[in-house]
């Protein structure tokens, strides 16, 4: 396939941005704000980048675990790894339909595809012997100890709002189909990928593929499949304008261009909490370290100005 001149740019969002504050996650909520997403998207596309979107599942799979547990008594249980690989599905849905419909809307002729997204790890990870990932709903003591001991759970309380299952986190090593989303996003498609980490899936003894029970973080999947495909931009969305220094504090500032030298020495110091900003800005350090040349963190309602280095926090690699 012909590689496009285009510049390719990697969008990575969370699952919340497809639920509202304060909202249920209903099929119409998440239409609603699929709809939003696409809509800001746009600024991309009207700017003609290749352009590929990434994006978190965490209240989605949550959703999922507690009908699986709820149905447990009449129907089988699906494993997280299926649980992860159906949330792709859903959400790529909503994406794509939306998306398709701004296309349309603007007459472009640009056509998007869901890519339900296998990710390796190492079955030697430390993180299947140390369990750190908190998912699901949050349960008393009482009732998340009860799991514990039927269930064979790993479980920790969560911020003081109750008790919830714990889960692997393993590092991401290689997106299996990285160069079909590579493909489709050169010939013009906008491809949706990745969803929720990408499902986990791991070497058994003999050399075959096969899921294991964890998630991966999303954004260090999204900063190794942006490596693989060779991304000249990553954008992470989140809920805030800008990254800041100090959070929190009196002596609270943001970020607004930085350097990877600069950003290491920041997140060496501890500014980046590993609950919060931590993982979108290692994501940001591990792409530039591979040879990434710019990246940026900002909001949705702030993306058209960061494109034009008006608005968020922007990082350049090593000259």
């Amino acid at each position: 396939m012909k590689k496009s001149d285009k510049q390719l740019v990697m969008v990575a969002m969370g699952g919340h941005a497809f639920i509202g504050k304060g909202e249920k996650g209903t099929y119409e909520d998440h239409v609603r704000n699929s709809d939003k997403i696409a809509q800001c998207l746009m600024h991309l596309v009207d700017r003609d980048y290749d352009l590929v979107v990434t994006h978190g599942n965490g209240p989605q799979v949550g959703t999922l675990l507690r009908q699986n547990e709820m149905s447990r008594d009449e129907l089988p249980d699906d494993p997280l790894d299926v649980l992860v690989a159906m949330t792709e599905g859903s959400l790529g849905y909503y994406m794509q339909q939306s998306l398709l419909n701004a296309l349309r809307a603007r007459e472009i002729r640009r056509y998007v595809v869901t890519v339900v997204t296998q990710v390796l790890v190492d079955q030697e990870d430390p993180a299947f012997e140390n369990p750190s990932k908190p998912i699901g709903p949050f349960l008393s003591r009482e009732e998340a100890e009860m799991r514990r001991d039927t269930l064979g759970w790993k479980i920790r309380e969560d911020t003081g709002r109750g008790w919830r299952r714990l889960v692997p986190s393993p590092q991401p090593l290689k997106v299996v189909q990285r160069q079909m989303i590579r493909d489709a996003a050169h010939a013009g498609h906008i491809v949706v990928a990745c969803g929720g980490g990408g499902i986990p899936i791991k070497l058994d003894a003999d050399d075959r593929y096969c899921g294991v029970e964890a998630v991966i973080d999303k954004d260090l999947t999204s900063s190794v499949l942006a490596s693989n495909i060779g991304a000249s931009l990553l954008i992470i969305l989140t809920d805030v304008p800008q990254v800041l220094l100090d959070f929190g504090k009196p002596t609270e500032r943001p970020l607004g261009a930085v350097t990877l030298e600069e950003l290491e020495a920041y997140y060496d110091e501890g500014h980046f909490p590993p609950g919060s900003m931590g993982p979108k800005v290692e994501a940001v350090i591990r792409f530039l370290r591979a040879g990434g040349r710019r990246a940026m963190i900002t909001n949705a309602a702030n993306l058209e100005q960061a494109i034009e280095g008006r608005a968020g926090t922007h990082f350049v690699g090593r000259i």
